[in-house]
């Protein structure tokens, strides 16, 4: 344990520098979904880059995939020991509404004791608590524990478009035992969670289209299709009135809740009456016969994030609009596959497709959903470290969010991945004011230390 707390002194020391540095990164507007900010995203990963540099990584690349670039490194001198891979990812969502902001998205700024920026909590942060912890250990031991890869990518937040292919190519470079990522979330601000089970991602948009053009609704009202109506219509249509996806066989390769899995889901004391005040809602709404956590965690769903048509400017114009869209995504559960159930949904949108609309379905990003075996040394230890710095057991549980990459290095490497979390549901991630907890950043470092120190031991157990 002595070597455990000369790194946690060193960290200690270095809190204000630590914060400074990563107050840096949050400062580059690395949207990688925003092609004017190409440039700034490579500037995100040439900051990443030199830190590892500086820290002694070696290796250090920024790897072309077709896309943003990746970003490589390593530290293979722990002869005998297992080699981590670690993932994380530097592009951040876009910044909009900006009114919203308090302050500036990209002006990182600390309020009671929340670091706010775009990406703190999503995900340069909880990416750079590695970087800090293993930038540590070289610096205090001259050495690591256990053997490194980095691979940190820049398009996370438009669904890894590149990295599936790219690492099918480089597989060999990136071969490691396990995967360590901490791009999940924390069940409450005490509460750490190992994440053993991701929700897949199906993603399109419906263009839907009537008449050659918008049309004076005076003229032709009562006698032509509305092209808002009818996207309306098909949206609709995706849900029955209780709640559940009325898309014909959604559910047919849903892999059923065991009962442990349900008694650890009522352990986590979720109080539903609490999450609606919490979101200002007058009720709840969802697939019947599952709790809230359930259905946010572990049961599939199809959400229509955008719907828009027509005229929507200040005051009135009286057209019939000639086309509207509507954008959709499906949360994927074990065994379903993304593009069986794109195929179910459009056969669905084509057959409720109302008369005198020509609809066209767009597929769009996609991933699998994964389920990790939580009996692993690699993740029970993930447990153990938790409760070294928070001082509170660790609970295992699934997490409704999508983390592509997870089963594409399931898939392609066939290591385990461990998802060990510093970030909490409320951090406003995707949305204006996004922010990092200081408890976390600071608890985190210390969690990720003893994990990486004791991490040979629990892999001897394997």
């Amino acid at each position: 344990m002595d070597a455990i707390r000369e790194v946690e002194r060193y960290l200690d020391n270095h809190r204000d520098e630590l914060l400074e540095a990563l107050k840096e990164l949050l400062s580059i507007p690395s949207i990688s979904a925003l092609s004017e900010h190409r440039g700034d995203v490579r500037r995100a990963a040439e900051w990443i880059a030199h830190r590892l540099t500086s820290a002694g990584f070696e290796h250090v690349e920024l790897m072309e995939t077709g896309g943003h670039p990746l970003v490589y490194a390593d530290w293979l001198h722990a002869e005998g020991k297992p080699t981590v891979l670690v993932y994380g990812h530097y592009d951040v969502q876009p910044v909009d509404p900006l009114e919203l902001w308090t302050s500036p998205p990209f002006t990182p700024t600390i309020r009671d004791h929340q670091l706010y920026a775009r990406g703190a909590s999503d995900d340069k942060g909880p990416t750079f608590l590695h970087i800090a912890v293993l930038s540590a250990m070289l610096k205090v031991h001259g050495e690591l524990p256990v053997n490194v890869k980095f691979c940190i990518e820049g398009e996370e937040e438009i669904g890894s478009a590149h990295l599936h292919a790219f690492l099918e190519q480089t597989r060999d470079q990136f071969a490691a035992d396990l995967i360590l990522i901490s791009d999940t979330t924390m069940v409450g601000p005490n509460q750490p969670a190992v994440v053993y089970g991701l929700r897949g991602l199906a993603a399109a948009q419906i263009d839907v289209r009537t008449a050659a053009s918008d049309l004076h609704s005076g003229l032709y009202g009562g006698a032509v299709p509305n092209a808002a109506r009818a996207v309306a219509e098909i949206v609709a249509s995706f849900h029955r009135p209780d709640g559940s996806v009325a898309v014909e066989g959604f559910y047919d390769r849903v892999r059923p809740l065991t009962e442990a899995e349900r008694e650890e889901f009522a352990k986590l004391g979720h109080e539903e009456e609490a999450l609606k005040q919490a979101l200002a809602l007058s009720d709840l709404w969802g697939e019947p016969g599952y709790t809230a956590l359930e259905r946010m965690c572990a049961r599939p769903t199809l959400e229509v994030n955008g719907i828009w048509g027509g005229f929507q400017g200040e005051g009135t114009k009286t057209v019939i609009p000639c086309e509207a869209h509507a954008k959709l995504t499906c949360r994927l559960v074990p065994d379903q596959d993304p593009q069986e159930i794109l195929d179910l949904v459009e056969q669905h949108v084509q057959r409720h497709a109302p008369k005198g609309a020509k609809v066209t379905f767009i597929r769009q990003d996609g991933g699998r959903p994964y389920v990790a075996p939580y009996d692993h040394p690699a993740l029970q230890l993930a447990a153990s470290a938790y409760e070294h710095a928070y001082g509170t057991k660790a609970v295992f549980t699934r997490m409704g969010g999508s983390i592509p990459v997870v089963e594409t290095f399931s898939q392609l490497l066939k290591i385990p991945v461990v998802m060990m979390g510093f970030s909490l549901n409320d951090e406003n991630f995707h949305a204006p004011n996004e922010h990092f907890s200081l408890d976390n950043f600071d608890k985190g470092l210390r969690t990720l230390a003893y994990y990486y120190h004791e991490l040979p031991s629990a892999w001897n157990q394997h």
